[in-house]
């Protein structure tokens, strides 16, 4: 990755503004191709507040909502889908069907409970069993 070069902000917008020639501007700063000169330009205007910075979040890609049964009956869901819908492997739904076609709705998961068999020791005497 190439790193950003250190600038004097004023000195090149002063450059800029007074109208020197680019080339001239690059040989002073010691840019090495156009676009650097450009972007250490911008850098130096969002710096000295005379521009606002351009917003650099991406837009979202748009996401296949279309989901498929494959040949074992089971739902398959897109990977990139379930990215977007933020959801958790462990997730359960339940399928509803109604007038304008099937929903699937998020149900919450049930306590695991653990069940014990219970021995038939016979208890021991310093150890009391509740009523």
């Amino acid at each position: 990755m190439v790193r950003k070069k250190l600038v004097e902000h004023n000195a090149l917008v002063q450059a800029v503004e007074m109208g020197m020639p680019k080339s001239v501007i690059m040989e002073k700063f010691d840019f090495k191709s156009l676009s650097a000169l450009k972007t250490a330009y911008y850098n130096a205007l969002v710096a000295l507040e005379k521009i606002e910075k351009v917003n650099e979040t991406r837009k979202k890609k748009n996401v296949d909502t279309k989901i498929r049964v494959n040949a074992r009956g089971s739902l398959v869901i897109p990977k990139d889908l379930v990215e977007h819908l933020e959801i958790d492997p462990e997730d359960i739904f339940e399928v509803v069907k109604n007038t304008s076609g099937l929903v699937l709705k998020k149900t919450k998961r049930l306590p695991k409970t653990i069940l014990r068999k219970r021995s038939h020791r016979p208890a021991s005497s310093h150890a009391s069993m509740p009523n």
